[in-house]
């Protein structure tokens, strides 16, 4: 009687960390909150394995969306321009979609009511610095997870900064040393550059001068868009309108690119990306 030989091929599962500045039912319905609603579950049902961040605006209820603090992740302080900033972990669960949403929290960034403007539709002055504590907050909670990326699609400019980290400050640390990083172009551009500072704030160490030169004059949309293509593997346009300068950027870059897709066919579009991205 012949015999069989039985080959399993182990087929390694791969893991996406999506970092974004909005994501519904948590915040108001919005072109960014509804695709980052929807992708990670359309890709986690595709077979990868994903984690979710965004941070924990003020207007979040806490209550209502069933925020607990995850004790063990929390407590670090991160130094921002100087000063300590403690990093609170939250966390709630989308129970009809599977999915965890782990939240960046911080009394001072982030307890305000409103999410990016004031109640006059100003926008906030530290948006800088709260941007670069999202960004190390969540990639300093990743490595306490023990979980390794191999994509970071970074969704809305205050997720711009993750690039830059990635490929800096983190690239030598056995949990991101492999990370690709993918960068979606949408037209939420703000309109108040960040100080002339916010190049020596994102500072930290692994990131030299020339690293951030692309915001050293100062951070505009445009500027700080080119930062993130700059350090990104591939760069999707995510809305149908973006700003024509950042699109013959990435492309000028030799990014691997991928213009913008209908709602029809993004999932699909976007995984192919994802494996086109890792080679």
């Amino acid at each position: 009687m012949p015999i069989s030989l039985v080959i399993t091929r182990i087929i390694r599962i791969v893991k996406v960390l999506y970092v974004t500045q909005e994501m519904f039912p948590y915040l108001p319905a919005s072109e960014i909150a509804t695709l980052t609603r929807q992708l990670p579950q359309a890709v986690q049902e595709r077979g990868r394995e994903i984690r979710t961040f965004m941070p924990r605006f003020g207007c979040v209820n806490e209550r209502r969306n069933q925020l607990h603090e995850v004790i063990r992740l929390s407590g670090m302080n991160l130094i921002i321009d100087g000063s300590d900033h403690q990093l609170i972990i939250k966390v709630a669960s989308i129970p009809s979609a599977r999915m965890q949403v782990y939240f960046i929290d911080n009394t001072e960034y982030f307890s305000r009511r409103h999410v990016l403007v004031d109640e006059n539709g100003a926008e906030f002055a530290d948006n800088d610095d709260r941007a670069i504590f999202f960004a190390r907050g969540v990639l300093e909670t990743v490595k306490k997870l023990r979980w390794s990326p191999d994509i970071v699609h970074c969704h809305g400019w205050m997720s711009a900064v993750v690039p830059l980290y990635v490929k800096k400050a983190f690239h030598e640390d056995p949990f991101f040393a492999q990370a690709k990083v993918v960068y979606s172009l949408y037209a939420d551009a703000y309109n108040q550059p960040f100080d002339g500072r916010v190049a020596e704030k994102m500072r930290m160490p692994g990131i030299l001068p020339e690293d951030v030169a692309a915001v050293a004059g100062g951070g505009s949309f445009q500027n700080l868009s080119k930062l993130a293509i700059q350090y990104a593997d591939g760069v999707i346009q995510a809305s149908e309108q973006v700003d024509p300068e950042l699109v013959a950027f990435a492309k000028n870059s030799q990014k691997l690119f991928l213009p913008y897709q209908s709602p029809e066919n993004y999932v699909l579009s976007y995984d192919e990306f994802y494996d086109k991205v890792m080679g």
